[in-house]
Parts: structure tokens; C-alpha cells; sequence
């Protein structure tokens, strides 16, 4: 079978970067005083970010650190790649920050002010895509399961009343 995941991650990785380059784009602004500043900073960084973004998901999609038994993400799992995806996104930031303004304290104001609210903003992102299973289509949620068992045990209830 092919693995569909590849679409999920890049699906994920266009609304990711939607959301954080808005983001990017009033901070730079914001902080810069500019909004062509800002308006620069936030376009040069969606190539970078959407390369970035896809190879870390890559790489957590092979990672099984916070995988329950069951299969499922647990939310500690969800915070360590809302950390790990900040650390490589905020250094990006501050690079393309400096590049652009050609001053490295901006570039520190920049990319350190967006820490918070990229960290809240990716957190809230991750666990909606955790319940859209869109990339994943062998993925069988505990809801799901649970479902399934009460409408079997209703099938059963009604066999057995059928049968008495």
C-alpha cells in the first residue's frame, strides 16, 4: 500500500505556515516599525519554513517517543514537537530577521518575541490536525473504536431479543 502520510505533512505544513507567516509578517511589522519589514521578512520565510516544517514532520512521523500502546499521540508527544519545531523555527526567523533588516538585535527581538505565540499557536495547530485524519486512512481513533464496540453490543441485544 502507498503511504499517503506524505500528503498529510505537506497539508499540515501549508496550514502551518499560513498561520505563522501571518504571525511573522505583525510581529516583524510591529517590532520593525515597518510594515514592508515586516510584509519581507514574512514571504522570505515560507520557503524556508515549508522545507523545514516537512522534513521535521518527516522526521517525528519516524519517531515513536510518546506513542502510547495504543497508537495514539500522547499530548506530551505533541508538546516535545511543538519544542523541537520552535527551536528550528525560531532560528530560522532570526537568521532571515537579520539578513533583512541587517541588524542582528532585530533579528533577536524578532525571533524571540514570536517564541510564545508561535509555541501556543503550533500547539493548537498540532492537536487539530491530530483529529483529522486526513493522510491516514488505516488510523482507528479510540472514539472510533469505542463506537463500534456499542454498536455491536446493540447488534448483539437485538439478536439475542430476536431469538427469545
Amino acid at each position: 500500500m502507498k503511504d499517503s502520510s506524505h500528503k498529510r505533512h505537506i497539508a499540515k505544513a501549508v496550514t502551518w505556515r499560513i498561520v505563522g507567516t501571518i504571525d511573522t509578517i505583525l510581529l516583524s511589522w510591529f517590532i520593525s516599525g515597518s510594515p514592508f519589514t515586516g510584509l519581507k521578512i514574512g514571504f522570505a520565510e515560507v520557503i524556508t519554513k515549508m522545507a523545514l516544517y516537512y522534513l521535521h514532520e518527516r522526521v517525528w512521523f519516524k519517531v515513536i517517543l510518546g506513542v502510547k500502546k495504543n497508537g495514539d499521540d500522547s499530548k506530551k508527544r505533541h508538546l516535545a514537537k511543538t519544542i523541537s519545531w520552535r527551536a528550528v523555527g525560531t532560528l530560522d526567523t532570526i537568521l532571515l530577521a537579520w539578513i533583512i533588516t541587517g541588524d542582528p538585535v532585530t533579528g533577536l527581538q524578532i525571533g524571540f518575541a514570536e517564541v510564545v505565540t508561535k509555541m501556543i499557536l503550533y500547539y493548537l495547530h498540532e492537536r487539530t490536525w491530530y483529529k483529522i485524519d486526513f493522510g491516514l486512512p488505516n488510523r482507528r481513533r479510540k472514539e472510533n473504536i469505542d463506537k463500534k464496540i456499542v454498536e455491536d453490543e446493540e447488534e448483539l441485544l437485538v439478536e439475542n431479543d430476536q431469538k427469545r
